[in-house]
């Protein structure tokens, strides 16, 4: 079994894709899973909704809002973030150029045994675990310590440059959000 941060290597899932295949694999297969619920009622709870804009100038309401959606449901949806649209769409762009790249190019960013900050499948844990059926792409972004410091660089522009942007980004709005969350939950900056 894999160490913490480690994972076991498997096959490209677009790559198995493109073979000729009768069924899916099994290891992708999750027949213990109740299948999905369709239904055109309105009856399942929302997501609570929560605006950032609102809550910088103090809305009261939003912010009693934001305190249910933390300890009634432990996450939200956020509007009105602040992100700048078109760093939004340039790291979209580049995500998606990234998993179009033919797999010599991609496989230079291949995960390894020991590092799963790169492109691949994570947390395999045995040759038994069912898997996703999907590709993913992993780093760490901050703190910068443990970021894979050959990961980054490898990258290339402007995929590298959208990355950094985006990242930086979504870390001021984290930031932001923490202090929205401990005024809400009223509790000390320090602990949350």
């Amino acid at each position: 079994m894999p160490m913490h941060g480690t994972s076991l290597l498997v096959p490209s899932v677009k790559e198995l894709a493109k073979q000729p295949m009768i069924e899916v694999p099994e290891r992708y297969v999750r027949t213990n899973q109740d299948p999905p619920i369709l239904s055109n009622t309105t009856s399942f709870p929302h997501v609570p909704v929560i605006d950032l804009h609102k809550l910088l100038f103090e809305d009261a309401t939003e912010l009693e809002n934001l305190d249910h959606a933390c300890k009634q449901w432990g996450f939200f949806q956020l509007i009105n973030h602040g992100v700048n649209h078109s760093v939004v769409e340039n790291m979209k762009i580049g995500v998606q150029q990234f998993f179009n790249l033919p797999m010599e190019e991609k496989k230079k960013l291949w995960q390894t045994t020991e590092d799963i900050q790169v492109f691949g499948q994570l947390f395999v844990v045995s040759e038994e675990q069912k898997l996703e059926w999907a590709d993913m792409f992993y780093v760490n972004t901050f703190p910068l310590h443990v970021r894979n410091p050959h990961l980054i660089p490898s990258i290339a522009q402007p995929f590298r440059e959208n990355l950094e942007a985006y990242c930086l980004e979504v870390k001021n709005l984290c930031i932001t959000i923490i202090g929205l969350m401990t005024k809400a939950l009223k509790v000390g900056t320090n602990e949350l």
